[in-house]
């Protein structure tokens, strides 16, 4: 990559690492249940509409966001950056309807903009790659 492009890579690698950490460490604990109780932060809203108990629930959470956090790590990474966004601005949502916790809905919705911030450093780096092989395939058959 060019010496611009560098910054960028940087930040793609940043909020990459960051958000899989962020997803990771988040679905495990809501997994295992050790650092926090879990269920509180859910809606009175969503206990009435999920047809499990509240801790079987966070534990099904906390499997999809541990999958979210790996694929954060793969060749996925547009893909789940997006999942991630649209993960966390529902998670937002359901902390607005308990009445409280506006404070942890607003640190989703800035960590769901960072998501969407991957996914469109992701798309520039795909971008920038395929141009780059096209002018190297190009160079090669002149």
């Amino acid at each position: 990559m060019a010496a611009p492009d560098r910054r960028l890579n940087i930040a793609w690698w940043a909020l990459r690492i960051g958000l899989a950490i962020e997803q990771l460490v988040a679905g495990s604990d809501k997994f295992f249940n050790k650092l926090a109780d879990w269920g509180m932060y859910l809606s009175p809203l969503a206990t009435h509409m999920i047809p499990v108990e509240p801790s079987h629930f966070m534990r099904a959470i906390g499997i999809v966001e541990i999958l979210l956090g790996t694929c954060l790590l793969t060749r996925w990474t547009k893909f789940a950056s997006y999942a991630v966004m649209l993960w966390l601005i529902g998670i937002a949502i359901n902390l607005v309807t308990t009445g409280m916790f506006y404070d942890l809905a607003l640190r989703d919705c800035e960590v769901a903009i960072a998501a969407f911030a991957l996914a469109q450093l992701s798309t520039f780096r795909e971008r920038s790659s395929a141009l780059e092989r096209r002018a190297q395939t190009q160079g090669e058959t002149r």
